[in-house]
């Protein structure tokens, strides 16, 4: 076999991997080890009773920065992989609720909604309204974040399922107590609505550091008003 024959072999076998993987990460129980982890990290330095949770996918997961960029706000970072809201659903009991945090952050759904998941923007909102009542059927004065799903060039064929996603979930948070949309997918945007190319590594997907400091200045002010304003539940007729 030439080096060509080779070369094509161990790019076809790449693909298949990839493509096996991405397949694999659609099922919640994929995760199972990350989610092991961080509760054998937790059985060494329990976590500060009281914090901010940011927990969702590899946007959280992969914010290595989120303890300097949020402080002096106590924060914990339960990220995992690819995540859908369904799987953050499915692990609630181990990354949020031992944590008997003050508030939760999540950005998840956009993986929900990109290939080859089938999920519609009803289904998401869905999932994100599971999440909210799991969370404050345990803990009714923990704050819920919903941070809206990005605009990544990656993704571009989804991009509409994803602002419908964005707008039934704005609706619903405008309409619960203790839930709040925190939109961070337009100030992504130029003017003429092509994503910053500065927030972005090249393939378009996930983000940069400046794509970290944008977040951090739209989430942090919110987080710090909101610290010391009680959550006021309406009374049910």
């Amino acid at each position: 076999m030439n080096k060509w024959g080779l070369a094509f072999l161990v790019v076809l076998g790449s693909l298949l991997v990839w493509a096996y993987l991405i397949f694999r990460m659609q099922h919640a129980a994929f995760w199972r080890s990350q989610i092991m982890a961080f509760a054998k990290s937790d059985s060494v330095n329990p976590p500060k009773v009281g914090a901010i949770v940011f927990t969702g996918s590899s946007s959280i997961r992969y914010w290595k920065t989120l303890d300097k960029d949020m402080a002096p706000l106590p924060v914990i970072n339960r990220g995992f992989g690819g995540a859908h809201i369904s799987h953050v659903n499915e692990y609630v009991e181990q990354v949020v609720i031992p944590c008997k945090p003050q508030a939760v952050v999540l950005y998840a759904g956009e993986n929900d909604l990109g290939w080859p998941s089938k999920k519609t923007p009803e289904t998401v909102c869905e999932d994100f309204k599971t999440f909210v009542k799991s969370v404050q059927a345990r803990s009714p004065s923990t704050r819920i974040y919903f941070l809206s799903i990005k605009l990544s060039p990656f993704r571009r064929s989804r991009w509409a399922r994803m602002q419908t996603a964005n707008r039934l979930i704005k609706e619903f948070a405008s309409t619960t107590a203790g839930v709040t949309f925190v939109d961070i997918s337009t100030p992504m945007l130029e003017v003429n609505g092509a994503p910053r190319s500065a927030l972005m590594p090249w393939y378009r997907l996930h983000m940069t550091r400046e794509g970290y400091e944008l977040w951090t200045s739209i989430i942090k002010p919110v987080l710090t008003r909101d610290s010391v304003v009680p959550i006021r539940h309406e009374r049910q007729p």
